[in-house]
């Protein structure tokens, strides 16, 4: 950085001794008459147009008068259309400068006659620095910040390597590098990549272009710490020398931070923060954690996903609707057996666009079962427990009670069992939080639902985001970093993204087929299904993974 500085103000200052050794010989020689070089004006007031604003008059930044035909801009327009020029770049990069340029009537906005104006080092500089933010610099095309451009070609050149470099690195800021589904369809996000005409038109009116482009990452305390720790681990001496971090730990960092940038810039005033590989749940107000919860998650084969929706509602002694995957994978295949058992003892109900069914009367294996719906009535055998934490969303997961049986997991480092929704091991107090939030409700008002066995739905007053996420990396506040373990992949399939290879980062081994403990796995519910037409040995894959 501080090379960076150093350059550029010795290029200032050489800049300043050619203009002065020119003045004199200026001052005695005919005026020229080449017309590409404007000849200088009789009032020592510059035109309003050659001093940018919020600029003050009088400064080495001043250029010269210019029309609105000023032949730079005009080649900058050129370049824009052409497609040998602009191969490879953005289409939607290009179309932003293509409108920002067709209106500029000033000259360019970064050059001058002797090269880069001081504004345009500085945006070069920080986009050098793109290490720094846990992007890549390599992955910025860059015009040399000492370049002295000797045409009016060449100036348009660098200014339009350096538009698109802004405009690259304003993307890649807002998490802008992938398509998060395209990486996994566990992540269910967009990142809040901005407005691109927009970009050009802060960047131009800013005073510090470095300071604006700073302002395009993530203001998460989390993405902070992060930072923080990168530049730490990245630490070196005077003399240069390699990093000092561990080099799969720089990685876990910029994976996360990368994480950080696909979230919404507003979290929420209150908001859950349910962080799957952590195992844990958190209800954050105006930046502070006021509960903490254990949680149970999906497995491998059922993994929860990532995304964010608003809790809309809280369902006391909620009835349990089977979920498609428990539809298609653990019923239809007892049920084209004939085999109802699952049913009975599940206590499932069958209906038919809301009309009760005999389910010994369809022809299951003509049938389409998924327009059928199988439902268990609350009360102590349901498995949604005694309380639903409702955010609709397209992926129909939820958050809710467990049954007494599945307490004991709490109690274990690696929590994934069941489908994709999240379990805590709280439920009462976390649904007082909740309420207390959302509704402003008092915990006896909350008892009183609890205790009273009846399916009711409470809306909140106050809509409050639930946050699913993903994180590997977690910093607290004195800059300690807790890690967990990689139980989806995803960190393995970021680290090929990011870095070209998943070093450091092997996949998860595949899950345990077969019975573990009292229960049987998720993720073999479904083929135990199929093989076994005993009606307890099905009763006890549902069981398995029933827990959604």
């Amino acid at each position: 950085m501080r090379g960076g500085y150093l350059v550029a103000v010795l290029l200032c200052t050489a800049q300043a001794y050619v203009l002065a050794a020119m003045l004199p010989v200026c001052a005695e020689e005919p005026a020229p008459t080449n017309p590409a070089v404007p000849s200088p004006a009789p009032s020592p007031t510059p035109a309003p147009s050659a001093i940018p604003a919020g600029q003050p008059g009088g400064t080495a930044e001043a250029a010269p008068p210019v029309s609105a035909t000023d032949p730079v801009v005009a080649l900058i327009r050129t370049k824009l259309s052409d497609p040998s020029v602009s191969k490879g770049a953005n289409a939607d990069d290009l179309a932003a400068l293509d409108a920002f340029y067709r209106t500029r009537t000033g000259g360019p906005l970064w050059m001058t006659q002797m090269g880069f104006s001081a504004k345009g080092q500085s945006a070069l500089f920080e986009i050098g620095k793109a290490d720094d933010w846990g992007l890549d610099a390599t992955a910025f095309d860059l015009p040399p910040a000492g370049a002295l451009p000797a045409s009016p070609e060449a100036q348009a050149m660098a200014e339009f390597k350096l538009d698109l470099a802004i405009l690259k690195y304003a993307r890649f800021a807002r998490g802008g590098r992938f398509n998060p589904p395209e990486l996994s369809q566990l992540f269910d996000q967009a990142p809040p990549l901005r407005d691109r005409k927009t970009v050009m038109t802060e960047i131009a009116a800013a005073d510090a272009p470095d300071l604006y482009l700073q302002s395009l990452h993530p203001k998460h305390e989390q993405f902070m710490r992060l930072r923080r720790a990168l530049l730490t681990a990245r630490g070196s001496d005077e003399e240069g020398t390699k990093p000092a971090g561990n080099e799969r730990d720089i990685k876990r960092i910029i994976i996360n931070m990368e994480r950080w940038r696909w979230m919404p810039e507003d979290l929420g005033p209150v908001y859950v923060w349910n962080n799957s590989p952590e195992f844990m749940l958190y209800v954050v107000k105006d930046g502070k954690t006021i509960y903490a919860d254990k949680t149970l998650v999906g497995t491998i084969g059922y993994a929860t996903p990532v995304f964010t929706a608003d809790m809309t509602n809280i369902i006391f002694n909620p009835d349990w609707i089977a979920p498609e995957t428990v539809v298609t994978e653990n019923l239809l295949p007892a049920l084209r057996d004939e085999n109802y058992s699952i049913l009975r003892i599940h206590k499932l109900s069958v209906s038919y666009q809301g009309t009760p069914v005999d389910p010994t009367r369809v022809d299951w294996g003509r049938v389409n079962i998924l327009n059928y719906t199988f439902s268990q009535k609350a009360g102590p055998d349901n498995v949604l427990g005694k309380v639903k934490f409702w955010f609709p969303n397209k992926h129909t997961v939820y958050m809710h009670d467990t049954l007494p049986v599945r307490r004991k997991y709490f109690q274990k480092p690696l929590r994934m069992i069941g489908h994709e929704c999240v379990r805590m091991e709280k439920p009462e107090q976390f649904a007082e939080v909740l309420l207390a939030e959302g509704k402003w409700w008092s915990a006896s008002q909350v008892k009183e639902q609890w205790d009273k066995g009846v399916n009711s739905s409470v809306t909140l007053d106050h809509k409050i985001p639930v946050h699913m996420t993903y994180f590997t990396a977690v910093f607290d506040e004195t800059g300690k970093v807790s890690t967990f373990a990689d139980v989806y992949g995803l960190d393995n399939k970021m680290a090929t993204a990011l870095f070209g290879n998943a070093t450091g980062f092997p996949m998860p081994p595949p899950e345990a087929k077969g019975p573990q403990g009292e229960e049987a796995d998720a993720s073999s519910s479904a083929s135990s299904a199929r093989r076994t037409a005993n009606g307890n040995d099905i009763a006890g894959s549902l069981q398995g993974f029933a827990g959604d």
